[in-house]
């Protein structure tokens, strides 16, 4: 299954855009082994529109127009629901083991995801109850796209 980022706004240069950098290049050499392809990140920029509400619709619309045909998609948001690594890595196995050959996991921007995009998630996932900024969210989602690929291969990486 190929799984592709798709993240509203730029990630500067730095010390978050290499460390997540090493981590997805971990995932992209340790995926295949199991079943997952990373599809790199693909980058929207924040609109400009004069609401939030205006904003969220026109980023969604950008990456609903991004959106493989048929694909699965996870958002991350603050609203939803807190998942373990394994249950995210189970979450990701369950989509490939159904024969998906897709999945789209959406960062959003600074307002959050449109409703409409919100209904055709696959899956709302949250990482906690605080807001983090757009470059820490980067680095865990790389790092729990590593953490995946290694407890689906067994590997002690990571430990209960």
């Amino acid at each position: 299954m190929h799984i592709a980022i798709c993240a509203v706004g730029r990630m500067k240069a730095g010390p978050e855009r290499d460390l997540t950098d090493r981590y997805l290049e971990r995932f992209a050499k340790g995926g295949p082994s199991v079943g997952l392809e990373f599809s790199g990140v693909s980058e929207i920029v924040e609109s400009r529109a004069k609401s939030a509400e205006e904003r969220c619709r026109e980023e969604s619309r950008k990456i609903a127009q991004m959106r493989p045909e048929g694909s699965a998609l996870f958002l991350l948001d603050e609203r939803g629901k807190n998942l373990t690594s394994r249950q995210l890595s189970e979450a990701i196995a369950d989509l490939r083991d159904q024969g998906r050959r897709n999945l789209m996991i959406v960062i959003g921007g600074p307002d959050g995801h449109d409703d409409g995009l919100r209904q055709a998630a696959d899956r709302t996932i949250a990482f906690g109850a605080q807001t983090w900024p757009h470059q820490i969210v980067r680095l865990m989602l790389a790092e729990q796209l590593y953490r995946t690929s290694t407890i689906l291969s067994g590997h002690p990486y990571h430990r209960d």
